[in-house]
């Protein structure tokens, strides 16, 4: 990860712990679960910009460079590694799968 990313992140990352913070506080001070929910969306967001902006470092420069490499085995393991997180992962909606299936009615 580069200088600029990590920087990035971090500071991202330091807002999202300022507002779990935030968020437990409403709870211990019994506030209204809509806002409470509003506020978890909210975190919910900002995690799902820190994984694109991680993950856009990661094309621009860890899939980028074995692209480049003419190293076949490098190219599929970093195509792979691409393919298998989105897979296992909704970076565009901020969540992680969790496998479960809903009935629709939760």
């Amino acid at each position: 990860m580069d200088d600029d990313t990590r920087s990035d992140a971090k500071a991202r990352l330091k807002r999202v712990a300022g507002q779990v913070g935030g968020i437990e506080r409403m709870v211990d001070e019994g506030r209204y679960c809509i806002d409470i929910l509003l506020q978890i969306s909210a975190i919910q967001g900002a995690l799902s910009e820190v994984g694109r902006v991680v993950l856009a470092n990661h094309l621009e420069t860890c899939l980028s460079d074995a692209l480049k490499s003419g190293n076949a085995r490098e190219r599929k393991a970093k195509v792979d590694e691409v393919l298998d997180i989105f897979s296992r992962c909704s970076l565009a909606g901020g969540r992680a799968r969790s496998g479960r299936k809903t009935s629709g009615h939760e």
